[in-house]
């Protein structure tokens, strides 16, 4: 079953006071391509949780995001108490000594002096919060992972369509190609007798015709390509991330419709390969979206 490298997943756990927020987004990439947004106490875990992505992920380009937020209550700016006696004393002095009338609103005056309040608190990672965190980015990264599987689901149904659509229209050039050679061998035989005065070996006609119409077969062709859609159809049922084997079967696909084209010389089957190279087209622009 193919996954899509389109994806999101989103996840929340609390610790204590704390609410640990995960979220990652993918896109399609040839390789993982990895954007982190860390929360700072989160960040000596940078290493880890590159890894653990890296193991889930493997291909796209990605967006990962954590951060924490916290109660108000635990939040608010933590006021230096000694600090603002300090300063309530050296104001009363200098306003006793030099005859400056004290202040109106003491406490207004206080808090808006240099380091009175202050956020600056040191914290570090416990073990048990990051146990915490890293089941959330666990539970992130497995809504990521099923909304791939769902997204690649819908793009099997796609391809399969599409495949169908080629089989079903290889089947329809049959016809047209024993036409063809009826045509080819009528207007070679009529071009001959509208030269009177020409004389030719109807064995070496039969010959030549014979070389003619075998450079313009196109069963080879027909059958590497049969066998490419047998091979796509085979592929996209393996477990493993197949995106960049299927686009290397789109591509031999094209080779073998080019081929048929430039060998048909037919107008009916020229249209048949037009139809059959835009079903592809479509192919090869989904498949750039598989892991």
């Amino acid at each position: 079953m193919i996954q899509s490298m389109t994806g999101y997943g989103k996840a929340i756990a609390t610790y204590k006071e704390k609410k640990i927020n995960v979220e990652i987004k993918s896109l399609n990439s040839k390789q993982l391509d990895l954007t982190t947004r860390i929360a700072p106490l989160y960040r000596e875990k940078e290493m880890e949780i590159r890894q653990i992505i890296a193991k889930t992920v493997e291909r796209g380009k990605v967006d990962f995001a954590i951060w924490i937020e916290k109660d108000a209550a635990s939040e608010g700016a933590v006021i230096n108490a000694p600090l603002v006696e300090n300063y309530y004393r050296q104001l009363k002095s200098i306003s006793e000594s030099v005859g400056i009338p004290e202040p109106q609103d003491w406490f207004a005056t206080l808090v808006r002096l240099p380091e009175v309040t202050s956020r600056t608190e040191v914290e570090e990672l416990s073990d048990d919060e990051w146990t915490v965190a890293s089941r959330c980015i666990e539970e992130a990264l497995s809504q990521l992972e099923s909304f791939r599987i769902q997204e690649g689901v819908a793009l099997q149904k796609k391809f399969t369509e599409k495949i169908d659509n080629i089989a079903a229209l290889l089947a329809s050039i049959e016809p047209y190609e024993k036409m063809r050679v009826e045509k080819i061998r009528a207007r070679i035989v009529e071009g001959l007798k509208a030269i009177p005065e020409a004389e030719y070996d109807g064995n070496r006609l039969e010959q030549e015709l014979i070389y003619y119409i075998e450079k313009l077969d196109i069963s080879e062709e027909k059958q590497r390509l049969a066998n490419h859609l047998t091979y796509f159809r085979k592929t996209m049922e393996e477990d493993h991330s197949q995106g960049k084997k299927l686009g290397f079967i789109a591509q031999e696909m094209g080779r073998e419709i080019n081929t048929t084209g430039s060998k048909s010389n037919h107008a009916e089957m020229q249209n048949i390969v037009v139809r059959m190279k835009d079903e592809l087209e479509q192919i090869k622009e989904q498949v750039l979206n598989v892991l």
